[in-house]
């Protein structure tokens, strides 16, 4: 049973290590994570599934304890996904939950355990939402961390240039995030979203999928697109 989810974006540059001068930038969207991980912590689940945009090497399940780590980029810094277990946790995280990790990290987390999810992009929407709903079946109570950014098309100096459908795109998925429209996630043009280099698309239809059953309120904490990128946070509760 899902009882609660929040929706954060996963540029690495959320990572004020990586982002060095321009790491204010992004200091409201760093504010308005802590805010919706505060509402999961809130929530009191049984259990956490981090759910975020995996390439092939990515995909699939990561345990509690899971490194991840920034040297890609550059930097000096490794994390682990929730608790260090001190046993060997297999595959490296991908980027999205690296930066989950590190999320979860500055916020404290100390409630229930974690579990990651790796998920391409070119997944399809039923498979995605398939999947949601396997995460929240059965009595226990789930939160969910959706990692995921919105258009790549919304300026000219943005990594897929400008594209007019991007803040149309963008304008509408944040008010689904924000009015927790389960059917509107659903019915996302999967086409358009890859056309558009949104990397979240999967990732918003498994929530949906998760939150069929659930009786949930939205709220549009953050959006903005300060690279030219739909940066969005929202929870669910």
């Amino acid at each position: 049973m899902l009882v609660a989810a929040s929706v954060c974006p996963c540029p690495p540059l959320l990572v004020p290590d990586l982002a060095a001068g321009a790491a204010p930038e992004l200091d409201r969207a760093r504010a308005a994570c802590s805010d919706a991980l505060g509402v999961l912590a809130a929530a009191r689940p049984d259990r956490l599934v981090v759910v975020g945009p995996a390439d092939r090497h990515g995909r699939g399940p990561h345990p509690e304890g899971a490194p991840g780590s920034f040297r890609g980029f550059g930097v000096d810094l490794d994390v682990r996904l929730g608790r260090d277990t001190g046993t060997a946790v297999g595959r490296p995280l991908p980027d999205a939950l690296a930066v989950a990790a590190w999320l979860l990290a500055r916020a404290g987390w100390s409630g229930a355990p974690i579990e990651g999810l790796g998920v391409g992009e070119p997944l399809e929407a039923e498979r995605c939402i398939q999947m949601g709903r396997e995460i929240a079946a059965g009595a226990e109570r789930v939160a969910l961390l959706v990692m995921g950014d919105a258009s790549a098309c919304r300026t000219l100096k943005a990594p897929g240039y400008l594209d007019e459908r991007a803040a149309p795109f963008d304008a509408e998925i944040a008010r689904a995030l924000g009015a927790a429209d389960v059917a509107a996630l659903k019915a996302l043009d999967t086409e358009l979203a890859y056309e558009l280099k949104a990397s979240g698309r999967a990732h918003w239809q498994v929530l949906a999928g998760a939150a069929e059953d659930a009786d949930l309120s939205g709220a549009l904490l953050y959006e903005d697109a300060p690279y030219g990128v739909g940066y969005l946070v929202a929870t669910w509760s």
